[in-house]
């Protein structure tokens, strides 16, 4: 074909890359990696080995270490003896380490692009493009927040010994995200890489070595699934970071429910691409090419279910065919196509399987004419079109390049269907118009939003997801927060087994034979005082024995109905932060006017001293609240782009209290008052020793205008109704400030829907010092950060 040929059909020619660096180190090598430990190379201790295979060619790469748990537990007791010496090292000479790092990864560049492409089977444009200078971008980022850690984060210490799980779509991107933050706060880590492609974690293992990383602060322990079991159930790691499918992310929160680990999980997504008929539809076409047909699909945000505005469906999916007829697919090395290969059979036959079962279920399949290489493991793109929004396609992570679409009318339908998922990691909104662009994207249910642009990531913007997408943060200040814990708390003492008060008897005739006032109060659900469906209480006595009154034995249906009154109630959300917090300053000038007399009866449980301090200080902390209400702010970064990203706090939901037993008023003060300053709705079961105090709360919200169902109490034995809120779908998250049996019982028993779980693992806690029990640490778990990216400029 001539030059003019060439010219008038655009049509590339091969381009490609030449992979012999890489081959040459893995030949240095030998083609046979052990474990990094302790800053050297170990052999496996059962001396197994598995083969990674270029997924291009279906070809033996090299031989990897199958790492067992005494490789674990090798690893571990490294990065342990690593740790003092590491975290006490200054904030600059930190700086530096991770400084290098940036430096090195910048340095190899090349040799990390071809290797993860080898590895993964992505276009080496990507991984030279977008990867590998992320990768660099997350250690000279975190090189400053080291430098800056004293200053920004007093009175905070790293968790300790981190365990890191990785997948196999951005290997090396994945790893740099974790040990990036990790160092940076002073924590030792070991890394558990994808079993698929462990070759570019490997090769930063060097890296770590070249930078004179001190031993042991990064090991690497490459293996199957068994090898991050063995991790996750390890006693001796402060910390797991997790980034892999919902399903594994559930295995390992009921394996670290018995711990007081630390959890992050970043997991699977649906997330929707909204174009609405205002939209540039080409621009939205090519944002669609990297939302779903970025690294063959296999990305956890991909933009994988389409949501077209009715009048313009048609023409945009004519456009989307159109695109597709010009992507080309071919070999990974070839810097002239756009699809590489899928990671691995098992993917491959995986995404055959949930593209028939759609098509069987009624969608239709359209791929464009291409042809495939003899060898290796690829999928073409695939669009599918009249898909029903049950259909497996439009709810399960298919997680490859195959694209559900569905249609809508109105902003409104859009905003339902795209929340019509389990999950909620990330989403797309294409419109010219701002106005219904941020409308929409400040309703989704996702932790990410990505206006007129898709796909971008920066190590100063915090990405994760809501509901089954995972929680905690990766990147930005709220990444950094995942690697911290305030110095009190890890240090606190835990609490003693606390039963609820025995029966005395009474030996006083007279005393015996005079009837107690009768006290009962009702539970307080919707705004109103309501009977427990039960139709018992239970008796409330004080540390005397005598009966103080009864309260309601709240049940599932009691539960339920809180729930659904909370649901109702999620217009204080939306509320502006001014109101809330002139909600929130008559509830203290309402408390403080019933002074004496909530005093008096708070007494009986808890002496009268304590008593006053609890009115008092609540009164002061509800006015801390009030003040932090229109405070508590989120941030707009300054990525390297042409963008801003808008960091919003946003409420969590429904939440559900355990309050503490020892200080019945201020406790539940100190846990309802945070979650009502930022918009949460609120489940509360208050103490067990003294849940008479209910009667003094509602009627004290009662006069505060305070919205029905904002606030819902309902009383009875903390382990059965803790169970039920765990276990109930409808309720986001769970507070649990009790013994460490209910702290276990709370992340154990909300694994199915994992959602998110704040406890004080069973330590104490001084509701009385405003140092501990008020402020930033209350409020950042009491919402969650979503970063709405929109572009300016040309």
């Amino acid at each position: 074909m001539s030059i003019a040929e060439k010219f008038l059909t655009m049509e590339y020619g091969p381009a490609p890359e030449d992979p012999k660096e890489s081959q040459r180190w893995l030949d240095r090598h030998g083609r046979r990696f052990a474990h990094f430990i302790n800053g050297v190379w170990q052999a496996p201790t059962a001396g197994e080995y598995f083969d990674t295979l270029d997924p291009s060619t279906g070809e033996k790469l090299a031989s990897i270490a199958q790492g067992s748990a005494a490789d674990i537990d090798s690893a571990v007791q490294s990065a342990r003896a690593a740790s003092p010496k590491w975290r006490g090292l200054t904030p600059h000479a930190r700086a530096r380490y991770l400084y290098a790092l940036a430096r090195l990864v910048q340095k190899h560049s090349r040799l990390l692009a071809v290797l993860e492409t080898m590895d993964n089977g992505k276009p080496i444009r990507e991984s030279r493009d977008i990867d590998i200078p992320l990768v660099a971008r997350h250690f000279y980022h975190h090189a400053g927040w080291a430098q800056l850690l004293k200053q920004e984060f007093p009175d905070h210490e790293p968790c300790g010994v981190v365990g890191q799980i990785i997948p196999w779509n951005f290997p090396l991107l994945m790893a740099a995200w974790k040990i990036a933050p990790a160092l940076a706060t002073g924590n030792t880590v070991v890394l558990k890489p994808a079993e698929f492609t462990p070759l570019t974690a490997l090769a930063f293992a060097e890296l770590c070595q070249e930078a004179g990383l001190p031993a042991g602060v990064v090991n690497i322990v490459t293996g199957d699934g068994s090898t991050g079991e063995a991790l996750v159930k390890h006693p001796d790691v402060d910390k797991i970071a997790f980034t892999g499918s919902t399903e594994v992310g559930r295995a390992i929160r009921a394996a670290t429910a018995t711990s007081h680990k630390r959890l992050s999980l970043e997991l699977g997504g649906k997330s929707p691409f909204i174009v609405f008929d205002d939209a540039d539809l080409d621009s939205a076409v090519e944002g669609l090419v990297d939302g779903i047909w970025f690294n063959q699909g296999q990305v956890c945000c991909a933009g994988s279910r389409l949501l077209m505005q009715e009048s313009i469906a048609e023409a945009l999916l004519g456009k989307i065919r159109e695109r597709m007829s010009t992507l080309r697919i071919g070999q990974p090395l070839d810097k002239a196509i756009d699809i590489g290969a899928i990671v691995a059979r098992v993917q491959l036959e995986r995404i055959q399987r949930m593209v028939e079962q759609g098509v069987a279920e009624g969608a239709t399949c359209w791929q464009p004419q291409v042809t495939l290489p003899a060898r290796g493991f690829f999928y073409p793109p695939t669009l599918l079109s009249n898909v029903h929004p049950t259909s497996i396609v439009a709810q399960e992570e298919i997680f490859g390049p195959v694209l559900a679409t569905m249609t809508f009318r109105t902003p409104r339908e859009a905003v339902e269907l795209a929340n019509n998922t389990v999950y909620g990691l990330a989403s797309c909104v294409w419109s010219e118009n701002i106005n219904v662009a941020l409308h929409v994207a400040a309703q989704l249910k996702a932790g990410v939003v990505w206006v007129n642009c898709t796909n971008l990531f920066d190590a100063s913007c915090g990405f994760g997801g809501y509901r089954e997408s995972g929680f905690g943060r990766e990147g930005g200040r709220e990444g950094l927060l995942e690697y911290l814990e305030p110095s009190w708390f890890k240090n606190a003492a835990m609490l003693s087994a606390v039963h609820s008060p025995a029966v005395i008897e009474v030996e006083d005739e007279a005393q015996a034979s005079t009837p107690a006032i009768d006290r009962t109060v009702k539970l307080y659900i919707g705004g109103k005082q309501a009977r427990p469906d039960s139709g018992y209480s239970m008796e409330v006595r004080s540390p005397d024995g005598h009966l103080l009154g009864e309260a309601p034995l709240g049940n599932r249906k009691d539960i339920r109905n809180a729930v659904e009154a909370a649901r109702k109630a999620e217009a204080w959300g939306k509320a502006t932060a001014h109101n809330r917090a002139q909600v929130l300053y008559y509830c203290a000038e309402n408390l403080s006017q019933r002074r004496d007399e909530i005093i008096r009866r708070l007494a009986a449980v808890v002496g009268e001293k304590q008593a006053a301090a609890e009115v008092d200080i609540g009164v002061e902390r509800i006015f801390s609240y009030a003040a932090w209400a229109d405070k508590f702010d989120g941030a707009v970064h300054n990525p390297p782009f042409r963008n801003i990203a808008i960091a919003m706090n946003e409420p969590i939901g429904t939440v559900g209290v355990i309050c503490p037993r020892e200080a019945p008023l201020l406790g539940f003060l100190s846990l309802a008052m945070p979650l009502l300053a930022v918009g949460n709705t609120v489940i509360a079961v208050p103490s067990e020793a003294y849940p008479l105090i209910t009667a003094d709360l509602y009627q004290l919200f009662d006069t505060s205008d305070l919205p029905g169902g904002a606030v819902n109490i309902v009383t009875g034995y903390t382990t059965q109704l803790l169970k039920v809120l765990a276990e109930h779908d409808d309720v986001d998250a769970i507070w649990c400030f009790a013994d460490e049996a209910s702290a276990t019982a709370a992340k154990a028993m909300s694994t199915g829907n994992l959602k998110q779980v704040w406890t004080n693992e069973g330590r104490e806690i001084d509701w009385f010092d405003s140092n501990l029990a008020e402020g930033r640490w209350f409020l950042e778990h009491a919402t969650q950060v979503k970063n709405i990216w929109v572009p300016y400029g040309e």
